[in-house]
């Protein structure tokens, strides 16, 4: 079998083709958003291999993490495909379900740590400031679909309320990952 090439000189121009052969602009709100998902794929890698040398190799946590970016890979497909002609159609892979999943995550993980009674800074250990960075990619993701439905491109709402619960998991696996290496969040200071 020959070896398929990493490049195709087919976005030279500036445009690239969505999931069924529709060309569209590379800087798309579209492709803002299912980059920024890839993106944000990318970082809870690197949150991965961070929580695994750090915190607690092969842990829930890891495997959780492990699932969600299995899950962001069907929101990135989704997101790169045109629903155009079926604008109902939801997000294969993403359902009520794994909402409810992640935030019975983020009741457990938040649930084993010290109440916060401030804002805290981003920081503390390496995984924790890494799953900061995840969070605000999270966030960015969130932002940039969000401006796929202002432009009247149809997303499933699971999508939405996902990528939103991921930003908050992310949150609390931060300070999760200070509290087991003992490193005590820092408060904002007015």
């Amino acid at each position: 079998m020959k070896k398929s090439q990493l490049y195709t000189r087919t976005g030279d121009s500036g445009m690239t083709s969505l999931v069924g052969g529709i060309r569209v602009k590379k800087n798309s709100v579209r492709l803002e958003a299912y980059g920024t998902i890839d993106e944000l794929n990318s970082v809870i890698g690197l949150l991965i291999s961070e929580w695994n040398q750090s915190v607690c190799a092969d842990s829930e946590v890891t495997q959780s993490l492990l699932l969600i970016q299995n899950k962001l890979f069907d929101v990135g497909t989704y997101l790169a495909t045109d629903n155009s002609k079926n604008p109902a159609k939801t997000c294969i892979g993403i359902t009520p379900e794994d909402i409810a999943r992640i935030e019975a995550l983020i009741d457990d993980v938040d649930g084993s740590l010290p109440p916060l009674k401030t804002f805290i800074l981003p920081g503390g250990t390496r995984a924790a400031s890494v799953a900061h960075i995840a969070r605000t990619v999270a966030r960015r993701a969130e932002r940039r679909i969000l401006a796929m439905l202002d432009e009247d491109i149809a997303v499933d709402s699971c999508v939405v309320k996902y990528i939103n619960r991921l930003s908050d998991l992310l949150f609390a696996v931060s300070r999760l990952a200070n509290y087991r290496l003992g490193v005590p969040d820092v408060p904002w200071q007015k």
